[in-house]
């Protein structure tokens, strides 16, 4: 995983903007990439000094492995332009734009910020959801993100998962269509179920999100993990082409047919990167 390419991230843990004795702690805790939020996770009077607290740090803070994305508050907040004011003055930083609802909103982010400054989009409206195609297309925007706690209280839905398969698979398809990454899950708000954390990244993963928001550090290995293929499935990418070398026509391999499609995804399973190591909780 490279540490300054957001879009290419499996995990995102989020650490409050206002715990400063968090950010370092976050930061070794073996994600790909580490969401200081100035957000929902910081009160209101409380936003300067999580800007400045946040300043500070990474005026010292040197080497962290994990990318740096700071969620700001969204655009019709009265602290969006002290945030943008804020992340012009950091190095090497991605955005994550909450609220995202039109390609408008998009542009004027993009313009304020440093050139070449990564912005992932947070959908997590039905007005969001709408315009999704636009925001996915918008200038800087690197990835979306799917913010499925907010979107479920917008529409009023319950907790049947089934009203997620819908808003998923748009946010999927138009991250697919875009030529983005595939898309960033929502949080699962349960730290300690661990079944409720692999249901809700099994429906995102079946609608085709590649990475997930964590909230706590040991989170992030089961992420990994879910994302990383099994030894099966490494076994039986390793006979798809090694069958399809040996051959000089049509191949089987468990009785089936290995067309293009199929030798693409053997390839890919190859290519990915193992699970990564669990690393001690925050």
């Amino acid at each position: 995983m490279n540490p300054d390419a957001p879009h290419s991230a499996r995990s995102y843990l989020f650490v409050p903007g206002n715990r400063p004795d968090r950010f370092a702690k976050a930061f070794d805790a073996g994600a790909d990439a580490v969401i200081i939020d100035l957000e929902d996770a910081v009160a209101p009077d409380q936003k300067d000094a999580a800007r400045a607290a946040l300043a500070a740090w990474c005026a010292v803070a040197r080497g962290h492995r994990a990318q740096l994305v700071v969620r700001i508050n969204d655009d019709a907040s009265p602290w969006f332009e002290a945030d943008l004011a804020l992340v012009r003055t950091l190095d090497s930083c991605a955005i994550m734009l909450p609220k995202a609802e039109s390609r408008r909103q998009l542009e004027r982010l993009s313009a304020a910020l440093v050139p070449g400054t990564g912005v992932i989009a947070l959908i997590e409206t039905a007005s969001g959801l709408h315009a999704v195609d636009a925001v996915a297309a918008a200038p800087a925007v690197e990835r979306l993100a799917f913010g499925t706690l907010d979107y479920a209280l917008d529409l009023g839905l319950t907790d049947d998962p089934r009203g997620l398969l819908y808003p998923a698979s748009r946010v999927a398809l138009a991250s697919r269509v875009a030529g983005l990454a595939p898309p960033v899950a929502g949080i699962t708000a349960a730290l300690d179920d661990d079944a409720a954390l692999r249901s809700d990244f099994d429906l995102a993963r079946a609608c085709g999100f590649g990475a997930k928001m964590c909230i706590h550090p040991r989170q992030v290995a089961t992420v990994h993990a879910m994302l990383a293929p099994t030894d099966a499935q490494r076994e039986w990418a390793a006979r798809v082409l090694a069958a399809a070398q040996s051959a000089s026509g049509a191949v089987q391999v468990d009785g089936k047919m290995v067309d293009q499609p199929v030798l693409l995804r053997a390839r890919a399973i190859l290519n990915q990167p193992p699970a990564s190591p669990a690393h001690p909780a925050c």
